[in-house]
Order: C-alpha cells, then sequence, then structure tokens
C-alpha cells in the first residue's frame, strides 16, 4: 500500500529512475567499503640493529588483502607476505592508502630489489628474481637506514 501511494505521487518513471539510483548507490557502497583486517600473526625480524614487529600474510586471503584499507602503520611495523614456493612476485596498490616498500626477500633473507608503491596504484612492481617473501614496510623505511638490495634480514622466517 505504501509503494502504491509513493508511485502515485511521484509517477511510475520518476519512482524506476529514484529506484536506480538509489540501488546503484548501495551497490557502490558495498564495494567501497573497508574490508575488515584480518587478526594474523606476528613474529620479529631484524635488520642489523633494527627489530620489527611483522604481521604474517601466509595464505591467498591474507595475501590479497594485506594492507589494504589502513591508514597509518608504525615505523617498527610491516607485513610480510609468505608465498607457498619461490616465484617472480609482483604487487600494486590497489585499496591501500599509505604509501609503501616492498623489499622482494630470498629464502635465506637477502633481499633481492626494493620497490617504492604509492597510494591506490595499479602499477605493478615485481621481483627481480623467484623468491618467496615480501616485506613491506612504510615507504623510505629501507632508504632511510640504507637497506639495500643484498643486505640480509633475519628472523625465524628465513632459512639458513
Amino acid at each position: 500500500m505504501i509503494f502504491s501511494a509513493f508511485s502515485a505521487s511521484l509517477g511510475l518513471g520518476r519512482l524506476r529512475r529514484t529506484s536506480a539510483l538509489c540501488l546503484a548507490a548501495w551497490a557502490f557502497a558495498a564495494t567501497a567499503q573497508p574490508s575488515p583486517q584480518l587478526q594474523l600473526p606476528r613474529t620479529k625480524l631484524s635488520a642489523g640493529m633494527h627489530v620489527l614487529d611483522v604481521q604474517l600474510a601466509q595464505t591467498p586471503d591474507q595475501r590479497q588483502i594485506g594492507l589494504m584499507w589502513r591508514k597509518e602503520m608504525p615505523q617498527h611495523e610491516g607485513m610480510l607476505f609468505v608465498f607457498e614456493q619461490p616465484a617472480t612476485q609482483c604487487f600494486w596498490m590497489r585499496n591501500t592508502l599509505i604509501p609503501l616498500s616492498a623489499a622482494f626477500v630470498a629464502d635465506d633473507g637477502t633481499i633481492v630489489n626494493i620497490a617504492d608503491m604509492k597510494p591506490q596504484s595499479d602499477d605493478s612492481h615485481c621481483s627481480e628474481k623467484p623468491v618467496r617473501y615480501v616485506l613491506e614496510m612504510n615507504v623510505g623505511w629501507f632508504a632511510k637506514r640504507q637497506i639495500k638490495a643484498g643486505y640480509k634480514l633475519a628472523g625465524p622466517a628465513f632459512t639458513r
């Protein structure tokens, strides 16, 4: 009954347009909302005298969400992406709000290469050779500490 009275007062064409706009706005809002962040296990890594508290993204779902939607990250924290086997790993920053540096890391903890990545970009940043690990930190973290390709990180994640 409410629908009939509402459609009579607006006119059926206007009601359809209004309904379509409301549906489109709802669909956009549903896709634009941040995904809930997962509670991920943590581990400690060291880069010389620097101790890092990193979350571990180990499953496909965890790796897909990564650091999306976060507005900040403490300087001593990061995220270590762990893959099942070495491969060329490529990362982008869709839905990631903070600028990050990604270190592509070999099994033994040696950094292969580092890429600075801009927020909300689909630009692809890849490892220069197959790696199992990617460590994301706030942009410039590695450069500020003069950590470059060839530097070796330590921690329980890396094999000796």
